[in-house]
């Protein structure tokens, strides 16, 4: 592990060491790490890189606006390959919340994310993305078949 020592003015110190406390850090150190590790990934997935990934997008609709839902629909059967899992939530008589677990290129899950929210109706969109790597490596004694589907485990950090 290597050390790294900066340098805070005091009102930006005494911001962080808030933020630090709020969120149930150990430390400045685990606050700093978490930073650095969401700079580090941002990066990897960012600017044409490419990379894996898995994702959440979750974003609240308008029911009532013409055809959404089935819009929306669509274009998770369209993009079937990404799309691991929806949930669905009534908020109110006229607000649903959905939240789609993706995986795969990120530039595919990002392009996937944002035709989502430029739906006519969409509100409130926003994706996160962890980048990963393929790992078929694991400690299961007994061979097997994965039928298919792949390993992934994020980066580590």
């Amino acid at each position: 592990m290597q050390r790294v020592t900066i340098s805070l003015d005091d009102d930006l110190a005494t911001s962080f060491d808030a933020i630090v406390a709020a969120r149930s850090y150990a430390s400045r150190s685990e606050a700093v790490r978490d930073l650095v590790r969401q700079l580090v990934d941002s990066e990897r997935l960012g600017a044409g890189r490419g990379g894996m990934c898995v994702a959440s997008l979750s974003y609240v609709y308008d029911h009532r606006t013409r055809a959404l839902a089935q819009r929306l629909l669509d274009l998770q059967h369209d993009h079937h390959e990404l799309v691991a899992a929806t949930t669905h939530v009534i908020l109110d008589h006229e607000s649903s919340l959905e939240t789609v677990m993706l995986r795969g290129p990120a530039a595919a899950v990002e392009a996937f994310a944002d035709q989502v929210i430029a739906e006519r109706g969409v509100r409130f969109g926003a994706v996160n993305l962890i980048g990963v790597e393929a790992n078929d490596k694991h400690a299961e004694p007994a061979p097997h078949h994965h039928h298919g589907h792949a390993h992934v485990s994020p980066y580590p950090g």
